[in-house]
Formats: structure tokens, C-alpha cells, sequence
């Protein structure tokens, strides 16, 4: 997945998000959206580059016709900039609803005592999860990105404090392996975005929304070396102030040859995203060729 590089860092400045995170404070999220919208996202449909790629993938992956995609791309340039400021909300002492779809699923392996797996992606605000997704019983910790802005580190820190969840982030030396194998053999909750690359760059094929894409093998191979169970989540925007998380199982044989497993949970990964995507075209947010058609 080498060519499908991304710098992994949100846009701005550390000053910028801070004083972002302090009018938010005192003003309601609803009036940045239409800043953004009017001001801000039409310079972005012209000037950056994650419009040829929205635009690809609405024309490609969802077959729609020129105009219909141009119009979806502006739609998720929109959207994606309600997540950035609802994120940023968050960090500000803000509430956003949050429903979620199969929650006992998530309370019965939080029960149990041997830790397991949580797979994400980059499509809605997966940080949402953190309302609801945690457990008085098990630790929580979530594998990022390293060189993401102070701001935004800080920020995290802020909000999960009370909620026992750790941040592990992704370094060159890959000593965060060694995190995430101790979390696991303590039995903790592992969560890891199974959609782009972080760190190692083996890669494991997927049939995604029709197209041949390529996945990390990693966060499915975490699981399979200990046999443990994985759950996908996906924390989608259903409304101006609410999310759904969408919590299913991936199920795989865990007596199969490990290569096996890998590719079954892969498939499985893949599926679960085909299907929030269909329902949630717009809420795609990896900008970047990443099924290759270049």
C-alpha cells in the first residue's frame, strides 16, 4: 500500500485548533457547519485533491453518473468537515447522541475475561464510540497515529480521562507491537483501524464495493495469533446531533491454518464495510487511491 500514502494528521495548526476548541465552547456546532459549507468547502471542491479521489470513488465504486458524483463529493467534503468540528466539539465539553446497534454484543465480551479486538474505519466518527463502547471491567486502548498534532493528542486525552481508555500510538521502531500484545494477553480491549496502514505494510486482498482492495494484514493477524474474537465498529452521523455505532462480529475458524484466518477475517472486515457503505455513501473518508485505479 505504498502508494496509498497519507500524512495522518488533522489539517491546522496547533493554535488553530485550540482557539477552534475554545469558540466552540460557547457557540453552537450547527453555525460552523454552514461556515464550512458556504465558506470553506467550495475552495476545497477546487483546490484539493481529496475531491479527485471522493469524485473516483462516487463514479467507480458507486456507478454514478458525473454530475451525481461531483454533487456526492461536495456532500462528503461537508460531511467530513461536520465530523472534524464534531470531534473538535467533543474536545470542547460538548454531547452528541449516540445509538448503538448490538450494544449486549459488546457487554457479553467485555464479561468475559479474555481480552479481545475492536476494527474500525475511517468512515464516520469512530471517535464517538467512546461515549458508549467502554467497560468499568476491561481497559480500553485504541492503536493511533503518532505524529498527529499536540492539540489533537491533548485533547483526546482530555476526554477519555474518566474512561480508562489508552492511547497507544504507532511508532517506527514498532515497539507499539509490544503494547498491544501485553494488552491482549492482560485482556483488554484492543482497538485497531483495519483501513489503512500503520507501520508494517503487509497487505492481505479484499473484494470491497465490487473492486479488488487491498487491507493490513496486521490488525487481523493480532487476532488470529491469540484466537481471539473481533467485533467491527463503525460510528456513522445519522443526524445533526446524533451517530449510530454499528457493533457486529466477525465470525472465523480458529482452528484453520493462520494464513486462512487472516483472509477469513479480512472478508469478513470487508463485508461489514460494503454494507455501511452502501447505506452511507457519503461518510467515506479515505482520500486516497485506495482501490488502485489510477
Amino acid at each position: 500500500m505504498a502508494e496509498q500514502a497519507w500524512e495522518g494528521t488533522t489539517f491546522g495548526t496547533g493554535f488553530m485548533h485550540r482557539w477552534l476548541i475554545g469558540a466552540l465552547r460557547h457557540t453552537d456546532v450547527r453555525l460552523w457547519y454552514v461556515f464550512a459549507a458556504v465558506f470553506v468547502i467550495p475552495f476545497c471542491v477546487i483546490f484539493s485533491p481529496a475531491t479527485r479521489h471522493a469524485y473516483s470513488y462516487f463514479r467507480h465504486r458507486h456507478h454514478y453518473g458525473c454530475a451525481k458524483s461531483l454533487w456526492k463529493s461536495y456532500v462528503n467534503l461537508v460531511l467530513f468537515s461536520q465530523v472534524v468540528i464534531d470531534r473538535f466539539a467533543m474536545f470542547a465539553g460538548k454531547r452528541f447522541k449516540l445509538r448503538v446497534e448490538n450494544y449486549d454484543l459488546f457487554k457479553s465480551l467485555a464479561a468475559k475475561d479474555p481480552g479481545f479486538v475492536m476494527l474500525s474505519a475511517h468512515v464516520g466518527c469512530y471517535e464517538m464510540a467512546g461515549y458508549e463502547l467502554v467497560s468499568d471491567r476491561k481497559p480500553f486502548n485504541a492503536l493511533v497515529f503518532a505524529g498527529e498534532k499536540e492539540s489533537i493528542m491533548q485533547g483526546r486525552q482530555r476526554l477519555f480521562k474518566h474512561s480508562r481508555i489508552h492511547m497507544i500510538p504507532v511508532r517506527k521502531d514498532m515497539s507499539h507491537l509490544f503494547e498491544i500484545d501485553r494488552a491482549l494477553a492482560d485482556g483488554e480491549i484492543m482497538s485497531i483501524p483495519a483501513d489503512r496502514a500503520l507501520g508494517s505494510h503487509k497487505t492481505v486482498n479484499v473484494i470491497l464495493l465490487g473492486a479488488k482492495a487491498q487491507l493490513p494484514s496486521g490488525p487481523f493477524s493480532v487476532a488470529a495469533m491469540r484466537g481471539l474474537d473481533v467485533i467491527t465498529v463503525n460510528v456513522m452521523k445519522t443526524s445533526i446531533t446524533g451517530y449510530t455505532a454499528y457493533v457486529k462480529a466477525l465470525n472465523y475458524d480458529k482452528e484453520a491454518p493462520r494464513k486462512q484466518q487472516i483472509q477469513q477475517l479480512a472478508d469478513g472486515y470487508a463485508s461489514e464495510l460494503d454494507c455501511v457503505l452502501k447505506k452511507y455513501p457519503e461518510q467515506w473518508y479515505n482520500y486516497f487511491d485506495f482501490w488502485n485505479e489510477q
